[in-house]
């Protein structure tokens, strides 16, 4: 076990690294980033289509926010920056037209699945959906 012992923690560094508070918000800002290869696999699977949640949009803006701050004022290296610079661009773009598609779903009544807007039918139980203004009939 001293042979794990020395892997694991040596020279007073975990893992080898040494570690502080910019280098843990750089892991984490990894961690965060590709957490979101989970969540949209994990999305597309349960569906058997390929989905991208708000999820992934929320975590490639946090990781690449965090990733970002790390380049900025831990590593000072503007090639490290200059790839984070405006990667958040797309992201927020994304969670916003999520949200405006999002607010302009449909409800069915039948199974209380969200349909896209403007369906005719509910692509779930496909039931034939009528639209009112404001109102959601069969």
């Amino acid at each position: 076990m001293d042979w794990l012992e020395h892997l694991v923690y040596r020279n007073g560094h975990f893992l080898g690294i040494e570690w502080g508070w910019w280098k843990v918000i750089g892991w984490l800002g990894n961690v965060v980033f590709f957490s979101r290869f989970i969540v949209q696999w994990y999305a597309t699977e349960k569906r058997k289509q390929v989905v991208v949640p708000a999820a992934f949009w929320w975590l490639s803006l946090v990781g690449s926010l965090l990733l970002l701050s790390y380049a900025l004022f831990s590593q000072h290296d503007s090639v490290f920056i200059f790839a984070y610079a405006f990667t958040w661009l797309p992201y927020i773009r994304n969670l916003i037209i999520h949200q405006r598609h999002a607010d302009a779903q449909l409800g069915c009544s039948g199974c209380g699945a969200l349909c896209p807007p403007k369906s005719n039918f509910c692509s779930a139980c496909g039931v034939g959906l009528k639209t009112l203004p404001g109102k959601l009939q069969h």
